[in-house]
């Protein structure tokens, strides 16, 4: 096998790629609602809710193949079984892949008379733009099994140079077909459908490439579908209550709201989740890493490691998630030159934003957790967020609508937050607790919220689009770098851990 990249490799690699990938996303949103309006960018919405709710089918086998990797690369003599493990869950993929397509074909008329609520959009073109989804949820998904792959191999640089190039494709390719081909929703989703194809492919071809060599030939093995069956069963539980926790606002509003206020509703939680960009690069770089050390019973550089990448996802994640959260009326001014748009906007991004930035803070605990095969925790606490919270989301929407929804984001994330940690931290690391909170999340946010109120209280109100503009960047850039002076880290040097 090739030499494995250093985790600050990965780490850069990950931000470079999710840095893309959210700059295109973000910057074609403007022109996808300016090309095919607000009522049927709530279709998009649509389609993101239906690509979470059919990750249920992933089953936990993307992460646990990236598990097993990662272990497995630590071992002698292990080149046969992952090869053989790839092939397995790579026969299973496809397997769902082909029944997503054939599911979404029979169930899009029935979505289409029942659920979707169109005032503008005619049913034909609901029912086609429904079935062309389905088959691009189809083509992309056993992308997440070689995504997976790569991840647990550690190379996610080669990962990222081909999610780039596909993302360009992706959004350049539909405005040049929205463009000069048709303004279509239907237009849209068939290019979508074969740049999902087209990636799914080459990352099958990338991953295969990267593995061990063996003399043996690769084989479907249900013997380590059986074998990975105890994590693997655990991560399905965890996928199920967490997208019945992340998808209920989104499938309750997309039956109650007509499809432009449902647009506002998912245009606020894409700019938030866009967060994540910043998040799934330190996620998918230490959770390998994680896993080896673990593995090899090294506690004292994962504790190192561990404490150094929480602080570091404080630095990067809350200057952004604090400012755009005091700044979100200005911040959406900005990207979308639409009042309509801001004003039924900016609330919901604000509550949003702060429950996205709890949600990422939690997301180490959560890596070290898997890392220890530890997959009880959250399944348990995510039951006991359905209970209380399924039936709170139905009465906050009925009564508040998307604001309702977003504040029942910030108290499942505040949940999380002050009793998941806890446990977690007297469990796997006793003694670690107090200082993740105080010196790893608590003392950045204090720091970015006194900054983001202060220059709330002195930026004036009715300023140019510039100085707005060159305001909000140099809070921002203010904050990042006022924290990281406070936790001692101004470069990607800390993610180094001791060798023995």
């Amino acid at each position: 096998m090739k030499k494995t990249p250093s985790v600050s490799s990965n780490v850069l690699a990950n931000f470079a790629g999710k840095a893309w990938a959210g700059l295109f996303s973000l910057a074609f949103v403007p022109l996808y609602i300016k090309l095919m309006g607000v009522e049927v960018y709530g279709l998009l919405g649509i389609f993101i809710s239906l690509s979470a709710l059919l990750s249920l089918l992933d089953m936990g086998l993307s992460t646990t193949l990236s598990r097993e990797l990662s272990r497995l690369s630590a071992l002698e003599n292990s080149e046969q079984e992952s090869r053989n493990l790839v092939r397995t869950f790579e026969v299973v993929y496809w397997g769902i892949g082909i029944l997503i397509g054939i599911s979404m074909i029979v169930l899009a008329p029935l979505i289409t008379k029942y659920w979707v609520n169109s005032s503008s959009v005619s049913s034909e073109i609901v029912e086609q733009a429904l079935i062309i989804m389905g088959a691009s949820i189809a083509f992309q998904w056993p992308g997440a099994i070689y995504s997976g792959g790569l991840m647990g191999l550690q190379r996610q640089v080669e990962l990222n140079v081909i999610r780039s190039i596909m993302v360009t494709m992706q959004h350049g390719g539909a405005v040049l077909v929205l463009l000069y081909i048709s303004p279509s929703i239907v237009s849209f989703f068939l290019w979508q459908s074969f740049v999902g194809l087209f990636t799914t492919i080459i990352l099958a071809i990338w991953l295969w490439k990267l593995l061990p060599k063996s003399e043996r030939a690769t084989r479907f093995d249900k013997e380590l579908l059986i074998q990975n069956w105890r994590f693997a069963s655990g991560m399905i539980g965890i996928s199920v209550v967490s997208i019945l926790l992340t998808q209920l606002d989104k499938i309750i509003l997309s039956k109650m709201l007509t499809l432009e206020m449902f647009g506002y509703y998912m245009l606020a939680f894409n700019v938030a989740n866009a967060l994540n960009n910043l998040v799934t690069p330190i996620f998918s770089a230490l959770f390998p890493k994680f896993t080896q050390l673990v593995a090899s019973e090294e506690e004292s550089n994962l504790i190192m490691l561990y404490h150094k990448g929480c602080r570091l996802l404080s630095v990067l994640v809350l200057p952004v998630a604090i400012t755009i959260a005091i700044f979100s009326k200005e911040v959406l001014a900005l990207w979308l030159g639409n009042t309509t748009a801001v004003q039924n906007t900016h609330q919901m991004l604000t509550l949003f934003m702060i429950g996205t930035a709890l949600n990422a803070v939690m997301t180490l605990p959560y890596a070290l957790q898997l890392a220890h095969g530890w997959t009880k925790l959250t399944i348990y606490k995510n039951i006991v967020a359905v209970v209380l919270l399924v039936p709170l989301m139905v009465w906050m929407v009925h009564m508040y609508q998307g604001i309702g929804a977003a504040w029942v984001w910030i108290i499942l994330n505040l949940g999380y937050f002050i009793f998941e940690a806890p446990i977690m931290h007297r469990r796997l690391l006793k003694g670690e607790m107090r200082k993740w909170y105080w010196r790893d999340v608590l003392l950045p946010v204090v720091i970015v919220t006194i900054i983001g109120l202060v220059a709330r209280a002195i930026l004036p109100v009715d300023s140019s689009k510039v100085i707005t503009l060159l305001g909000v960047l140099s809070i921002c850039a203010f904050s990042f770098l006022v924290s990281a002076w406070v936790a001692g880290y101004l470069n990607i040097k800390i993610l180094k851990v001791n060798r023995p």
